[in-house]
């Protein structure tokens, strides 16, 4: 395709790294209705890049500039598996000085979804108890470390090959395998429950989640409740329920400012050394991106998957 040229309000981005993420190897794989791709389609949500040109009507850019931003890669928005992207300008922000740019590509989708989660919509503070289910994962881990920088108290399920992850990170690791709901509820509250319940999973872990949130304040919230579920577990304990659909200023156009809002907050925390992305140690580029879709799709990832397109 033509090097694309940056329109009204568009920057021009030279693509240094493209970040891999499941919904990546769902659209690909032609299982991500939600995702709304017109083809031919450019892939690649997660985008670390340098600014080589500024279309008119922007501010705060600058050619040379170092950005990061979830820009595209769903709907009619050009993703990152490119050289070069056209992003709205709005979706970027100043790539964080203390990161490389692997580094901050792995950040922005998982950011995101955490940022929207746990403060736009539970209002994660100091003082709080804060679950996160899939506390290893993509969005699952930044999560953990985004409600420990707000000064909550925060425990995270998973695996058992997670649990050393999990509590580098900060977290009370707790093994869903070997342990039920109301086991590690009793434990860790006292049988009250988690003033927020983060589900980074679906299915029976938003069930589960229903049921570890606590009474009359509690609060679940969850980026893939996509399913059919019994509202009455939450019912019965007084709590509320938010969903997160972190691509929906991709597509409608609304929202796009307040998403780069979150990437600057995100990068004062990186910038401060309270968050960090865990990335997988092995390189991938344009002519190998399949590799990197493969090794994301099958769960073998220790870390963010990166594909390196510049540099």
């Amino acid at each position: 395709m033509d090097q694309p040229t940056a329109g009204a309000g568009e920057v021009l981005v030279r693509v240094v790294a493209s970040g891999v993420n499941p919904l990546d190897t769902k659209i690909q794989a032609g299982r991500a209705a939600h995702a709304r791709i017109r083809l031919p389609a450019v892939l690649g949500l997660d985008v670390a890049g340098v600014v080589a040109a500024v279309g008119p009507e922007v501010t705060g850019f600058a050619p040379g500039d170092e950005v990061y931003g979830l820009c595209g890669g769903v709907g009619d928005l050009q993703g990152s598996l490119a050289e070069y992207a056209a992003v709205d300008a709005r979706l970027l922000a100043r790539k964080p000085g203390t990161l490389s740019m692997r580094e901050a590509a792995a950040l922005p989708l998982a950011a995101i979804t955490s940022w929207e989660g746990l403060v736009d919509r539970a209002g994660v503070r100091a003082g709080q108890k804060v679950l996160v289910h899939g506390g290893s994962g993509g969005v699952g881990h930044v999560g953990v470390q985004l409600a420990r920088a707000r000064g909550a108290e925060v425990y995270a399920t998973g695996a058992p090959a997670s649990m050393e992850v999990i509590e580098s990170l900060g977290a009370v690791p707790i093994d869903y395998t070997s342990t039920d709901v109301e086991e590690y509820v009793q434990r860790y509250t006292a049988g009250e429950g988690f003033d927020i319940v983060a589900d980074n999973v679906g299915g029976a872990t938003l069930d589960a989640s229903f049921a570890a949130v606590r009474t009359y304040h509690g609060h679940v919230v969850s980026a893939l409740g996509w399913g059919s579920h019994s509202l009455a577990p939450l019912s019965f304990r007084g709590a509320t329920y938010s969903g997160v659909f972190t691509l929906l200023p991709m597509l409608t156009g609304r929202g796009r400012a307040h998403q780069g809002e979150i990437l600057r907050e995100i990068a004062a925390l990186a910038a401060g050394g309270e968050l960090r992305p865990r990335v997988d140690p092995r390189t991938f580029t344009l002519d190998t991106v399949m590799d990197a879709h493969r090794l994301v799709a099958g769960g073998a990832a220790t870390g963010k998957v990166i594909v390196d397109i510049d540099g």
